[in-house]
Order: structure tokens, then sequence, then C-alpha cells
């Protein structure tokens, strides 16, 4: 169960559910028509291609829109995650920043050496270090 305090992430798709559902209903039927189609026997006719291409195209679309939600529902659950973790640092930074006076507390964030303080790759006397 979420922390109470902290707000829900946004889950989007209730109308891209709807379209998911839509589409795996006309699936279904495609299929059971051209099921009953087959089972009746005869002659392939404009009928059964007509089923059959509305079943194909009626899964197809159904896989991808399912794949879609699946994805921004991902992307929604990491969002926010992102968000908490930046509210976290930026709280630590303003925490460290009242404890100023306890060194021991701040924990500095990494910053890209000065020129004076980077290490040549040749020593002392020019050699090359290994």
């Amino acid at each position: 169960m979420a922390d109470p305090d902290r707000s829900q992430p946004h889950r989007p798709g209730a109308v891209s559910l709807f379209f998911v559902a839509k589409a795996g209903v006309f699936a279904f039927g495609f299929w059971i028509w051209l099921l009953i189609l087959v089972l009746r026997g005869g002659q392939a006719s404009g009928l059964h291609v007509l089923a059959a291409a509305g079943a194909i195209t009626t899964t197809g679309v159904g896989v991808v829109l399912g794949a879609r939600l699946a994805l921004q529902r991902s992307v929604a659950d990491r969002h926010a995650e992102l968000k908490r973790l930046l509210v976290d640092i930026s709280w630590n930074a303003f925490a460290a920043a009242g404890n100023a006076e306890h060194r021991g507390k701040v924990v500095p964030f990494p910053t890209a050496p000065s020129e004076s303080e980077r290490v040549s790759p040749r020593g002392t006397n020019g050699e090359r270090r290994r």
C-alpha cells in the first residue's frame, strides 16, 4: 500500500482502456463469425474474406492499443518516481543548508575537478604515468 502522505501517480488510460476493450469485442465477434462460416462448410466467399480481414485487423488493433496502454502506465509510474526523487533531493538540500554548522550531515554534490586539482597523465619528471 502507498504512503498516505504521498499522492497517487496519474494513471492514464481510461479512454485507451475503452478502445482496447472495444477492439477486443469486435475481434471476438469477427473470429466467431469466421468460425461459424467455416463450420458451415462450402466454398470460400467474399464473406469469409471479410470476416477473416476483420478478425485479423481488429486483433492487431487491439494488440497495438494494449501495448500503448501498457507503455503509458509504465511511463506514468517512472514519471511519478522521478518527481518523488526530485522532491526528496530538494528537501535534503534544503535541510542540509539549514544544518550547515554540522559538517558531518551535509553531503556535497559531486562536481568536476578544477584545473589545479586535475592530475596530468605525466609524472613530475615528464614520464608517462601507468
